[in-house]
């Protein structure tokens, strides 16, 4: 039996204020996904902060997106009210993460021992991931909001060329599309993701 490959990842950093942290991430995501969803779509575009980004028109997508940064942010809130004791400090950030995991199908291989059980149907093997380490800030004053401002710019505008950069230059490892569905390549969008495996989590789409 072949050993499964180690998929590529790729890191960016995000940085947010708990005001802004839901539409800096829902745009980087669909940042990700308007470069990765092979299926046939109609673009729309998408406003955070000072850009203007391109987004995907899918209710599907949308709604799974929305769940998991919704979940992300209800797990800062509880840390934040953990820490109430001063620890953060006036500009503090609580780190989090969300990865978004492509896979492929690949037909079941057989000829092996356990070819009765695997030897039929498909199975999902991940052929890219993109990890999102998010810090999420509270600032307390107008100067610190002005700074944190200025901060987030920086960072999508880093972030959006990154992504860009990536997709552009590493395409080699994109399975080719043998299916005829809608969305060729299944995903996942995993809060706060194990680092040791991915082969035990959920919300595949």
């Amino acid at each position: 039996m072949e050993p499964r490959k180690t998929p590529p990842e790729y890191f960016l950093e995000i940085f947010a204020d708990t005001t802004s942290v839901h539409d800096v991430l829902k745009g980087v995501l669909n940042l990700i996904f308007f470069h990765r969803y092979f299926a046939s779509i109609r673009p729309v575009t998408f406003e955070v902060l000072d850009f203007t980004l391109p987004a995907i028109n899918d209710a599907d997508l949308e709604t799974l997106i929305e769940s998991r940064i919704s979940t992300l942010v209800r797990n800062h809130l509880s840390s934040v009210a953990e820490n109430e004791n001063g620890k953060n400090g006036s500009g503090g950030g609580v780190r989090a993460r969300i990865a978004v995991e492509f896979y492929e199908k690949k037909r079941r291989r057989s000829g092996h021992w356990f070819s009765g059980l695997a030897g039929k149907g498909e199975e999902e093997v991940c052929w890219e991931i993109w990890t999102l380490d998010v810090t999420i800030a509270t600032p307390r004053t107008e100067s610190e909001r002005s700074k944190v401002r200025k901060a987030m710019n920086n960072m999508l505008h880093k972030a959006a060329l990154k992504i860009l950069a990536i997709v552009n230059r590493d395409k080699d490892h994109i399975p080719p599309i043998t299916t005829m569905d809608s969305n060729p390549f299944p995903y996942r969008i995993v809060v706060n993701p194990r680092t040791d495996s991915w082969g035990n989590r959920i919300g595949f789409y």
